[in-house]
Formats: structure tokens, sequence, C-alpha cells
């Protein structure tokens, strides 16, 4: 696929972590919903689904994972910067066909779509300071 459908299927995935962190809904019934309400002709079907799957299956791993390089407690993140540190975490963790450079852009990217004024800095600075421990080849 092309990078702008898994471009597409970031954003929904972030979009359907933050539903979910919010919800007290599956992670099923999330997928569910967004297939179901957004036409999915241009994003990468599978790729979304790794992601949301990945994120939900993992997320106590990928917070412990954030914890050190956090400058304040992870329940006090705003839901979008948790949304997408989580998503970013599991990139550079699980999926090393995707260069971490792309990983941490895109993260930044989200971030400015869908955050505060300056979350993607605050996304930008965490990754960079995590970036040894998630990703120690740095491919």
């Amino acid at each position: 696929m092309k990078p702008a459908a898994r471009r597409k299927a970031r954003k929904l995935a972030v979009q359907a972590i933050y539903s979910w962190q919010l919800s007290d809904n599956s992670m099923s019934d999330i997928e569910a919903q967004f297939l179901t309400d957004n036409d999915t002709s241009k994003i990468d079907v599978d790729y979304f689904l790794a992601l949301v799957r990945g994120v939900a299956g993992q997320v106590k791993s990928l917070d412990d994972a954030l914890f050190p390089f956090l400058d304040r407690p992870l329940a006090e993140l705003d839901h979008v910067e948790r949304a997408v540190l989580r998503l970013a975490v599991f990139e550079l963790r699980e999926r090393l066909d995707v260069p971490y450079k792309v990983a941490i852009n895109e993260a930044i990217e989200l971030a400015k779509s869908f955050g505060a004024d300056e979350s993607h800095r605050f996304v930008n600075g965490v990754l960079d300071k995590a970036i040894d421990s998630l990703r120690p080849t740095r491919k």
C-alpha cells in the first residue's frame, strides 16, 4: 500500500484509540464502528487493525515503556497525547518495517492535527528521549 494509505490508517487509528480510552467499549466494537462509518477505500485497513489491536492488546507494556520519559503521570496526559504516544510506541517497538523517523514524524503530525497547540512539541520530546530504548537499532 501507498504511504498515504498508511498515514490515513494512523489517523483513523489514533481516533479509534482516543475513543477506546474514553469509552467502556471494546476495541472490536470501536473497530467495527470506525470501519463502518468511514470510507476505507484509501485506507490501509490491515494496518489500521494492526495498530488498534496492537495498542489495545499491549496497552500496559506500552504505558510502562513510556513512563520513564514522561514529566507527569500518564493519567494526567491529554487524551490525544496519550493516544498518539501509545500508537507511536507500538509502531516503534513492533513495526520494524516502519523507519523510526517516519513513525516519529507521523506521531508529531497526528499531535498537530488532533492535539492542543503544543502537543506536537511534547510528543516529539518524549519520543526523542525514548527512541534509544524503543528502537535500539535506529532503523
